[in-house]
């Protein structure tokens, strides 16, 4: 994200050139695979040059894996895809059995503990010192990384990648805000609950959001509004499952309160809890909407679909000048432990952080700051697009030791068996704040003291 103050750090000679030219021959081969017990690994992997097929699963919607993997065969043309897609919630309630069934080389992952648990993910710390990713900016791997028997986040192997490092914000729409009055971005939580009100009374939707299915979306303004009343730490320690953590804390509290509020003063579509996420997005696009809480993921599409007309914003602090805080996290995937292909799943996702072109795609198209190397190349990027803007409020990120990973990653089946549902009995009237956090805490302790 222009970002780039985000990855201190020593820079980085990555093993390419001879090295990979000399790597193991083609894929599935009896090549040893890299694991965390296994001996140097003397070269880094290749996908060789005879014919092969990664297989993939990735997230339904969203441009950024298609276009890299296009332009990976472009390089490597002995490499063909067969990629199937599914939306992120039928992937977090399908991963384990795919994992375990039909493993594919490369899959979009939702939380990973459980898989790792399970052995369903391949343990990366071999490829990661073939190909030099422990000497990249330690933030960009440490989400990715568990202790023994997957139990706690955050230390530990690596079992994941990203093909970026993406963020989480408020999206606006600039016409919408030009009829409110608001020609720039809130600078306080209360400046932001006075443009909310605006639209509200100018018969705008305030915000455009989603919450149905089983992965629902109030999870992004919750987790914002508990950056703004708290710090960063604390949610974190939760979600990597630190002992004695708890998410009902009362800044959370006020957060979640906060959230009923916006919700009882109809700042949400009223059938919200039946809107998914390309709905939501048709909708913003359309400019049913004058914010919209969701990630940097959608810079790219946004700035081809409303050129000019959309800006971003971190959520803004209580008191003004207030360090702030975001989702930050690796757009997560990872490699089957039965994977045919796992070195050249491995080559693909090195080559993703740090070939020229992958990162230029994952910038322009993914619109988030590319994994890999503290002096890794940057494309330009024009000022006045949504992608610049979310760049820069990665900077701000980094400056401020923001960075958080998603509430919903703390366990395997927390966001569509715990928090979605909550949430949406929040929207109905059938939940309070306090409840909600208790029971969500109560299904935290059940599923960590069972992992």
């Amino acid at each position: 994200m222009s970002r780039r103050t985000r990855w201190n750090g020593a820079a980085l000679a990555v093993v390419m050139g001879g090295s990979l030219a000399a790597g193991c021959g083609a894929p599935g081969g009896d090549a040893p695979q890299p694991e965390a017990t296994s001996a140097s690994v003397a070269a880094a992997p290749t996908c060789g040059t005879a014919p092969v097929t990664l297989n993939a699963y990735i997230e339904t919607g969203f441009p950024l894996p298609k276009e890299l993997s296009t332009e990976f065969s472009k390089q490597y043309p002995n490499v063909k895809w067969n990629i199937r897609e599914d939306q992120f919630a039928v992937i977090t309630q399908n991963a384990p059995r795919v994992l375990a069934d039909d493993p594919p080389d490369l899959m979009r992952l939702p939380q990973v503990s459980e898989l790792v648990k399970n052995n369903l993910l391949k343990n990366l710390d071999g490829y990661a010192k073939a190909f030099g990713w422990d000497s990249w900016p330690a933030s960009q791997l440490e989400q990715m990384r568990l202790a023994p028997g997957g139990k706690t986040r955050g230390e530990g192997s690596l079992y994941a990648m990203g093909l970026n490092f993406s963020m989480t914000g408020v999206f606006y729409n600039k016409k919408l805000a030009a009829k409110i009055g608001m020609s720039s971005p809130p600078a306080t939580l209360a400046e932001l609950d006075d443009a909310l009100a605006k639209a509200k009374s100018a018969g705008i939707t305030p915000i455009a959001q989603f919450n149905g299915g089983a992965t629902g979306g109030l999870a992004f303004p919750l987790q914002d509004l508990m950056a703004a009343y708290g710090p960063p730490g604390p949610i974190n320690d939760w979600i990597y499952q630190k002992p004695g953590a708890t998410i009902d804390t009362p800044s959370n509290l006020q957060a979640t309160q906060h959230l009923e509020k916006w919700i009882k003063a109809g700042y949400f579509w009223k059938d919200v809890n039946a809107v998914d996420y390309a709905t939501m997005m048709s909708r913003f696009i359309k400019g049913d909407g004058l914010f919209s809480f969701n990630g940097d993921w959608e810079s790219g599409n946004l700035d081809k679909q409303m050129p000019g007309d959309v800006g971003f914003f971190l959520m803004p602090p209580v008191q003004q000048g207030g360090k702030q805080a975001a989702m930050s996290a690796p757009l997560t995937y990872g490699i089957s432990s039965r994977a045919k292909n796992a070195d050249c799943a491995a080559f693909f996702l090195n080559w993703v952080a740090t070939d020229p072109k992958a990162r230029e795609i994952g910038v322009k198209v993914g619109g988030s700051h590319p994994m890999g190397p503290a002096d890794g190349p940057m494309p330009e990027v024009a000022k006045d697009t949504v992608t610049a803007s979310t760049l820069d409020a990665g900077a701000k990120i980094a400056e401020d030791n923001g960075a958080m990973d998603f509430i919903a990653n703390a366990t395997g089946a927390i966001y569509a068996k715990s928090w979605t549902p909550q949430l949406q009995k929040l929207v109905a009237g059938q939940q309070t704040p306090e409840e909600l956090l208790k029971s969500v805490q109560s299904d935290y302790t059940s599923q960590v003291g069972g992992s």
